[in-house]
């Protein structure tokens, strides 16, 4: 079969097409605006062009390819507002899950929080990116748990999956890593003491400032 070796046996044509081409207009290597050509999407990848028009359908009920008729398929991408959107909703949700959070977690999830806060700020202080980052999903992941419902859990994952592929790979400056690491041991502060209000606020500036960091990644302009 065609591309056997391009893809795997678990998924459909359609979705290994759909997730390659999703994932280089998620990271810009598809600018805003550029057309996507079927013909060199099937020369490259040695599939039909049934399977790409299907994945095609796909992106664009997902918002992220535009159809002209007579004129093809060409990348959306990633606004400004779009960002702004995606923010704004995850900022409801993650303050609602951190309010269930602080009522319902227990001593070994607070266990696992700290310990993720720790080394967080041992890889801040070395000024390691990556590490920062992972723990940071990881630490979230915890709150997530512990809100009890798997649907909240579900939906924030989601959410944050989209934003983290939705990013360009960070290049932050040194002091962004502190930041980070502070916002997160004030979140952790906050659930220790079981007190919901100051957990949401702080909740709430750490996104406020993750945005802002999103932002600067994307040369974004208010």
């Amino acid at each position: 079969m065609a591309g056997k070796d391009v893809f795997t046996t678990s998924c459909s044509l359609t979705d290994e097409i759909h997730e390659i081409v999703r994932d280089r207009i998620l990271k810009g290597e598809y600018k805003i605006g550029q057309k996507i050509k079927e013909t060199q999407i099937a020369e490259e990848l040695k599939v039909s062009r049934t399977p790409i028009r299907e994945a095609f359908k796909q992106l664009e009920n997902e918002g992220l390819i535009d159809y002209i008729p007579n004129r093809g398929c060409f990348a959306k991408g990633f606004t400004s507002q779009d960002i702004e959107d995606l923010y704004a909703v995850r900022k409801a949700l993650e303050i609602l899950s951190v309010e269930w959070a602080v009522e319902r977690i227990d001593e070994d999830q607070l266990k696992q929080l700290k310990e993720k806060s720790d080394l967080m700020e041992f890889y801040a202080g070395r000024n390691d990116q990556k590490k920062v980052l992972e723990i940071n999903a990881d630490f979230h992941n915890v709150i997530y748990n512990a809100t009890g419902s798997r649907f909240m859990a579900q939906i924030l994952r989601s959410y944050k999956e989209y934003i983290d592929q939705a990013k360009k790979t960070p290049s932050y400056e040194d002091h962004f890593l502190n930041e980070i690491f502070e916002e997160h041991r004030q979140i952790l502060i906050a659930i220790t003491e079981r007190d919901a209000e100051k957990a949401k606020e702080a909740m709430a500036y750490h996104l406020d400032k993750s945005q802002s960091r999103a932002e600067v990644l994307y040369h974004v302009k208010k």
